[in-house]
């Protein structure tokens, strides 16, 4: 439904003229009059943005902490899906920032007060982050706490009559006492195929998916949830279903430097040995002919000796889960023999299918899965442009498969549509040179500007750089006696899970700690910000929220970079590094300065924030300090330790 331009459109004036004069309203006058701060980068920003959505241009729009960028593009956003009939969408890099986007008091809301405006504004949230209800009942013998869940569902959920009133349901932040590890055991997963489930029309996914597909305004959702559209968009079509999200006016990537991760996330292909095992013997059990129980067993072994042998010829570096795969000859003669095995069990199951006493349900997920196993080994055996590693632990193993680069398909899909498209972030350039984004997503064309922060950071921070520690212990004591000395209050930032799990080992052996400290993923995300932000006296310890996370006031006054965000040695950033002519110019010098600039951008929320922030580096990365000292806002001091 088309909804009214929040300005007024004369006959005199095109739209976009129109447009610029209501912008200038806004915030020179009405804004003001409202008690906001009337900032010349945010004027700035506002007018580049207008020749943006005129011309349909992808723009890199870089502004600094506290330029109010959000505003900015949430009007242009919202303008242009009235003028278009078609919702804006808003992808951002994570669920933390969705929550902080429309939490109460948030941007949008501060704008519809300002404005008078009703904005219809609707979450789209990844699959992920709904419960399964196929998988919770599945699960009710296993779990005493699930059941508390099954009885909590809406009445309709378990009643088979028309459904004449429902209400929206099973959003992951609903169960924010489960840890990620229950969580992951009854929330949706991509071996659920929700075509032919019984629940499909009572699912609370399914139900959210009708909610914000009608949007008059903004649609706001996850960077991977939208990659995720883009790459199933064309076989949901096919398979007579609508995309997972309506036709877009523009797109705006809030912290859109994180855009490719989300990119190689939604083409990767995953396969499970435990997955396989168990989704055929569930198969087994059901009445079948005994060729088909042969091919079954068949399989099994195959795949069994597939992932012995991966991981016999299987290494890792340190830091993390993914390992390297060999292309040995006895890997590839395996996988030849695992993908004819599952040709033959498929071509077994479409007799099997005709005579219609299987489970339709779990041999329609039996058979998609198997396909997906067999395009995944055919990339691995037939196509060297990919990505391959190898995720090993004492419960799981699993082949992953990802395409090297995301640039072509990027630019075909995405930014070939002739819409608006604006990135928007505190970082999206190394040393005023964009190049590094707009290459790793396919960008060739684009438009860009940079403004700074108007905070007076000589006044507000105070930087100190701990240098030449000698290991991880002697880090780790540091931070603690920072935490003791700023009475709690403090952002820990890690380079990795391993290091975080590394550091709360460290913490259990100090028995006289005052402060409580709250590690990410222990809760549901939004909930740990959240207590964090309420308890004045905490500690956070994360390895994700380098960027978004929006806590301003005495909640948080220091950060501690405990290590420089480095990529990892792994397949992925190898395969970048391999392609690179200065690897560690073009790929780990700018990963790492872009996302310390992100941690660092934690601390100074609004005028109001004073604190600290400590960067601790070991012997080998003290090499990087002079480097580290160009992105720094003010003037490092060096920490006696």
């Amino acid at each position: 439904m088309k909804r009214k331009l929040p300005f007024e459109l004369s006959k005199e004036q095109s739209f976009y003229e129109a447009l610029s004069d209501w912008i200038g309203d806004v915030f020179y006058d009405i804004l003001p009059e409202k008690g906001f701060d009337l900032r010349d980068e945010q004027v700035f920003m506002a007018f580049q943005l207008n020749k943006a959505y005129k011309e349909k241009q992808v723009m890199f729009a870089e502004a600094g902490v506290g330029t109010g960028k959000t505003l900015v593009y949430l009007l242009y956003a919202l303008s242009y899906a009235r003028y278009t009939g078609k919702p804006a969408i808003i992808a951002c890099a994570d669920e933390t920032l969705i929550e902080q986007l429309v939490k109460k008091d948030g941007d949008i809301e501060k704008l519809e007060k300002a404005l008078e405006l009703n904005i219809d504004v609707r979450l789209a949230k990844s699959r992920e982050q709904y419960l399964c209800i196929k998988k919770l009942e599945e699960k009710l013998s296993f779990n005493e706490g699930f059941h508390d869940i099954w009885e909590g569902l809406p009445e309709f959920v378990h009643e088979n009559n028309s459904m004449n009133k429902f209400t929206h349901y099973g959003d992951r932040k609903e169960y924010a006492h489960l840890p990620d590890e229950e969580w992951n055991e009854i929330g949706w997963d991509s071996l659920q195929d929700c075509m032919s489930c019984v629940y499909r029309h009572r699912c609370g996914q399914t139900l959210h998916r009708e909610h914000y597909r009608k949007s008059a305004d903004l649609i706001v959702c996850s960077h991977d949830f939208y990659m995720e559209h883009i790459w199933t968009k064309d076989s949901r079509k096919r398979e007579g279903q609508l995309p997972l999200l309506p036709e877009a006016s523009s797109v705006v990537f809030d912290e859109g430097h994180l855009l490719e991760f989300a990119s190689q996330k939604a083409m990767t292909y995953r396969m499970r040995m435990e997955t396989l095992e168990s989704l055929l013997e569930k198969l087994s059990a059901s009445d079948m002919r005994e060729s088909t129980l042969y091919q079954i067993e068949d399989i099994m072994m195959a795949n069994e000796r597939w992932f012995t042998l991966l991981e016999q010829e299987a290494w890792a570096e340190s830091g993390t889960a993914r390992q390297y795969i060999t292309r040995s000859a006895d890997i590839l003669k395996q996988g030849r023999q695992l993908t004819e095995s599952i040709e033959s069990l498929l071509n077994e199951l479409v007799f099997e299918s005709e005579m219609y006493v299987m489970d339709e349900y779990l041999l329609k997920v039996v058979e998609e899965y198997l396909e997906q196993i067999q395009y995944s080994l055919k990339l691995f055996l037939e196509d060297e442009k990919g990505i391959y590693w190898l995720e090993a632990t004492e419960e799981e193993h699993t082949f992953v498969v990802m395409p090297r680069l995301v640039e072509e398909i990027l630019s075909t899909k995405v930014f070939s549509q002739n819409i608006p498209f604006i990135f928007s972030s505190a970082t999206l350039s190394y040393n005023s040179d964009f190049s590094y984004v707009a290459k790793s997503l396919g960008i060739r064309e684009f438009e860009k500007f940079s403004v700074d922060s108007p905070y007076d950071y000589g006044e507000m921070m105070k930087m100190f750089i701990a240098d030449h520690l000698p290991g991880d212990e002697a880090k780790f004591q540091y931070a603690i006696d920072q935490i003791a000395e700023n009475e709690g209050k403090s952002l820990l930032l890690f380079s990795s899970k391993e290091e975080m799990d590394s550091f709360r080992s460290y913490l259990n052996k100090e028995s006289d700690q005052e402060w409580k400290v709250i590690f990410e993923g222990d809760k549901e995300i939004s909930h740990t910000v959240e207590e964090f932000q309420h308890d004045h006296s905490s500690v956070l310890c994360s390895y994700h929220l380098w960027e978004g996370l929006d806590v301003p006031g005495d909640a948080l006054s220091q950060v501690v970079i405990v290590s420089l965000p480095f990529p990892p040695k792994d397949p992925v950033f190898d395969a970048k590094r391999n392609h690179a002519g200065d690897p560690a110019g073009e790929v780990d010098i700018p990963y790492m300065l872009l996302r310390t600039r992100q941690g660092i951008g934690r601390l100074i929320r609004t005028n109001e924030d004073r604190g600290k922030v400590h960067i601790l580096l070991n012997e080998e990365d003290t090499a990087f300090k002079q480097v580290l000292q160009t992105i720094l806002p003010v003037e490092a001091e060096k920490m006696k330790v």
